[in-house]
């Protein structure tokens, strides 16, 4: 048995509310629940299980819906204890040890079918389908499980619309608000999650939101948009402790005769309050450290590619963090420890803030350029300690003149062609919205606009943002699924036969794929290059512009160019699902070293 212990702790402080006199928290330990109560919320919990099963606030008996049962509703836990109880505040404990042979779900708090409208962002809330619209007779299941199309839904407003709740994913660095809003009373049901250091996969990392139940979810380890990969793995007798959390549950209303909209702005300003308030004083948890406990880090960072600039670069809005040590060195795939992150002002200074004691390693990566920085030692961070990087240098993998590059390296496929969805498949939200890519069954499109041949893209005629489609999936023939092999044309008016060119390939996401390089031969066996088979990220499916980062190069001698026009093949090699496929971050050629070639 592995000795991994998961804990969850409850905190309710004394009530203050406006006129309201201050009113003691109180605690009243049952035998089968405990209920926790400070004049605006009571809370009634399982014990000793630790499942959240009655919520009473705003006049509403219980904002959870009372149909489904409690063990979905969070970590079943086998013991209880009281960790701090007064008149201020009230800290319990659940805790369960986990051992190989245990198959419990854990599955996020359920809330209320009255809750209709849901809000993830300022351009991501509406109302929504009712869980029964998910039913049999009322949908038609498509071509995975978590998504239908609603066919007979109880409010004819929803008739024809797919729901998906991976319409509603959201990257960990802006997943820190989201939540319900019930319009009779006028009260929001909110969760909010005032930091990321305890989440895996690092700030790019997408995880579910809210979706139809009504589902309000605190997502901690999944494997969505990455795969096995992100999988947090343990050998026999392996010791691992982690705090997740705490999270804050929000609960706010207005009365009838104002807007309701405003619960969603009231819920953003609460957010900032306690981000601003991270890491919080009050748990009681040894396993929890204040901000005295923690360290702090700071420096600059500078980008030095000499094909670019003779001078080093302010790395502006670089991405710039802490992960715990790894075997993969890699923040994304980084699973069992913390990580902190932040970004660099205009001159590449950084503050990264509140850290936890102990090793990591330091990552950094920079919008328009292409790789991932990593610092060549470990960093050991000492309680209350204030650490000074000086100036740190990226170097990114540059080794020739750019000859020419399609697409915006930001890891993602957002900059590409994304198409309108099929009529028949339309999520009214993400209709001329910034994240149309969010449609359902957008693969599906690639063959009916290449309906005989695949993708032809020449440089210096055609635009990215229109002629370069986001995903290079398979082509369905007859009843099985094919690879596909898009063509990028350019002329070079000299051509070194001596020198090496690079052909540069970051992948904003891949599944099941295996992308092969072939240089004015579309039959040359073996390739140039290949990736081998890579990826589970799923992505595709999951309506995800990327999920995993990957970055390749590809050797070109200069034999294999002539002077005049050249074509480079990219071949999805694998078939067998409508999904598998790649999405492209950013492609760049360049010429060989101190050459001068346009």
């Amino acid at each position: 048995m592995s000795n991994l212990k998961t804990f969850a702790l409850i905190r309710c402080q004394g009530a203050q509310y406006k006129t309201m006199s201050f009113q003691a928290v109180q605690l009243n330990v049952q035998d089968h629940y405990v209920v926790i109560d400070n004049g605006i919320v009571e809370m009634t919990i399982s014990n000793p299980d630790g499942i959240v099963t009655k919520i009473k606030y705003n006049g509403i008996e219980n904002l959870l819906e009372e149909t489904s049962e409690e063990e979905t509703r969070g970590i079943k836990g086998t013991s209880f204890k009281v960790v701090v109880e007064d008149k201020e505040m009230v800290e319990v404990s659940f805790t369960r040890t986990w051992n190989s042979s245990s198959k419990d779900k854990v599955v996020p708090l359920n809330i209320d079918k009255r809750f209709h409208y849901m809000a993830v962002a300022d351009n991501r809330q509406r109302k929504m389908p009712l869980p029964d619209d998910r039913s049999p007779g009322r949908c038609q299941v498509l071509d995975f499980p978590e998504a239908v199309l609603l066919t007979n839904p109880i409010e004819e407003e929803f008739k024809g619309e797919v729901d998906d709740k991976y319409q509603y994913s959201c990257e960990d660095k802006d997943l820190k608000v989201h939540g319900w809003i019930c319009t009779d009373p006028p009260t929001g049901v909110w969760q909010i999650t005032p930091s990321d250091e305890f989440r895996t996969g690092g700030p790019l990392k997408q995880n579910l939101t809210s979706h139809v139940g009504p589902y309000n979810l605190a997502m901690f380890l999944s494997a969505h948009y990455g795969g096995e990969d992100l999988v947090t793995k343990f050998v026999d007798g392996e010791a691992w402790k982690r705090v997740f959390g705490p999270v804050f549950s929000y609960f706010n209303y207005v009365s009838k005769e104002l807007d309701w909209h405003w619960l969603w702005e009231d819920a953003k300003d609460q957010m900032l309050i306690e981000t601003e308030n991270w890491p919080y004083s009050f748990p009681a948890s040894e396993d929890y450290p204040t901000s005295d406990q923690r360290g702090n880090l700071f420096g600059r960072l500078l980008v030095r590619d000499r094909y670019a600039d003779d001078d080093d670069i302010p790395a502006n809005g670089a991405y710039i963090g802490l992960a715990s040590p790894s075997e993969s060195k890699s923040w994304q795939l980084e699973g069992k420890g913390y990580q902190f992150w932040t970004t660099t002002n205009e001159e590449g200074y950084f503050s990264i803030n509140d850290i936890r004691a102990g090793d990591y390693t330091l990552y950094a990566w920079v919008p328009g350029f292409i790789g991932d920085y990593v610092y060549d030692n470990n960093i050991s961070i000492a309680p209350g300690s204030e650490m000074n990087m000086g100036e740190l240098v990226y170097e990114p993998p540059s080794d020739g003149p750019t000859l020419w590059e399609i697409g915006i390296p930001d890891r993602t496929a957002r900059e590409f062609y994304i198409p309108d969805p099929n009529p028949k498949y339309i999520n009214k939200l993400y209709v001329n919205h910034p994240d149309r890519f969010r449609q359902y069954g957008l693969w599906e499109r690639y063959a009916e606009l290449y309906p005989n041949e695949d993708l032809v893209y020449t440089i210096g005629a055609s635009d990215y943002k229109k002629d370069w489609f986001f995903a290079q999936v398979t082509r369905k023939k007859g009843n099985a699924y094919q690879g596909t092999t898009w063509q990028i044309k350019f002329k070079l008016e000299d051509v070194n036969q001596n020198g090496v060119y690079k052909l540069r390939l970051a992948l904003a996401t891949a599944n099941s794929a295996e992308l092969q390089v072939r240089v004015n031969d579309p039959k040359a066996n073996p390739p140039v290059f290949t990736t081998g088979l890579i990826g589970k990220d799923n992505a595709i499916a999951r309506h995800g512009i990327h999920g995993l980062y990957r970055l390749y190069t590809a050797d070109i001698q200069g034999t294999m160019l002539v002077q005049g026009d050249n074509t480079i093949y990219l071949t999805q090699a694998r078939g067998g699902s409508p999904v598998v496929g790649i999405m492209y971050d950013y492609i760049r050629l360049e010429g060989p070293p101190n050459s001068n070639q346009n």
